[in-house]
């Protein structure tokens, strides 16, 4: 009884926020891409052939302007890491990797702020 009590408790507490991960991570995102987490932010992930575009969301999924921002995605290409610098340009960070990337990379996108505040969002 105590047990099921405790997995009772367990579940109400957990499953308001797998909803919300869910939530934040289902689907596409407004530009065709994955959306993780990152920080205080939520980042999404558009690769073109070489392209890599990163679009900076706040916490409500709002853009954020990527002035002052700068960063690195890290992404697995035929078992090794292709490492491209992102700058900002229009209203996303973007740059290009040597290689072609394909559609869904798996990887890691760093991201810092204005601020100086660092936060990585992974993509599976």
């Amino acid at each position: 009884m105590l047990q099921r009590f405790l997995t009772a408790g367990a579940l109400a507490i957990a499953l308001p926020f797998c909803a919300h991960q869910a939530c934040a991570h289902e689907g596409n995102g407004d530009k065709g891409g994955r959306i993780v987490d990152a920080g205080p932010y939520h980042i999404e992930l558009v690769t073109k052939d070489r392209r890599v575009e990163v679009w900076v969301y706040d916490a409500k999924e709002k853009a954020v302007s990527p002035a002052g921002f700068k960063g690195t995605a890290i992404l697995v290409v035929g078992g090794k890491p292709a490492r491209v610098v992102l700058t900002p340009a229009e209203a996303r960070l973007t740059g290009e990797a040597e290689v072609s990337l394909g559609a869904n990379p798996k990887g890691v996108v760093q991201i810092t702020g204005p601020d100086g505040a660092a936060a990585s969002g992974k993509f599976n």
